[in-house]
């Protein structure tokens, strides 16, 4: 079946087409709710609530653009919908301070799993900022208008995500040469 076709009949609400849906383009979604998430359960919340949502809204889609960016919209707004909820995003301050660059040089070796659970691990105003900006191109513009926050509070809370993510790169990095180390020490006993 076509993707029209498909679409077609979820706005006409065929629960088979539905599920269609939800099998083509669960992976994709569950992707961008695992980026934004502390948790797989907590994506697993927001991917469910971003099918109802897509379903629920279907009928506004005007087959203008792509249907796949049209859901990861979304999906990307469900989750950030949550967090807007919590005080957790706002700050106290907006102080800006030196934008902490990444050095890719020495960090290869840093898996994507643990790239992944250390993002996840970042307070949700951090984790949120460095997502939309680094991970999806949004500007910081157009990230305190979808945050509820000022272009100097997301700045703020890039720096201090790319400064938690460092520290905790090199300490893994510090980590893997140490284990390489006494395993080598070991090895010569």
């Amino acid at each position: 079946m076509s993707l029209e076709k498909l679409i077609a009949n979820c706005k006409k609400g065929n629960r088979s087409a539905q599920e269609q849906l939800y099998r083509k383009y669960s992976d994709i979604l569950f992707g961008i709710c695992l980026k934004y998430s502390r948790n797989k359960t907590e994506a697993e919340d927001s991917l469910h609530d971003s099918f109802i949502t897509i379903f629920d809204k279907i009928g506004q889609y005007r087959s203008k653009g792509s249907f796949e960016g049209w859901i990861k919209r979304i999906t990307v707004n469900t989750v950030l919908q949550k967090y807007r909820k919590e005080e957790h995003l706002k700050v106290v301050t907006e102080n800006i301070g030196e934008e902490v660059e990444f050095e890719s040089e020495g960090y290869a070796d840093i898996g994507l799993q643990t790239l992944l659970k250390y993002i996840q691990e970042l307070p949700n105003k951090y984790r949120l900022t460095f997502n939309l900006y680094v991970l999806d191109g949004y500007s910081h513009k157009e990230i305190s208008k979808l945050l509820g926050t000022s272009p100097g509070t997301s700045k703020s809370n890039l720096a201090r995500a790319r400064t938690i993510l460092k520290e905790k790169i090199e300490t893994e990095t510090t980590r893997s040469i140490i284990g390489i180390l006494i395993i080598a020490v070991v090895g010569t006993l």
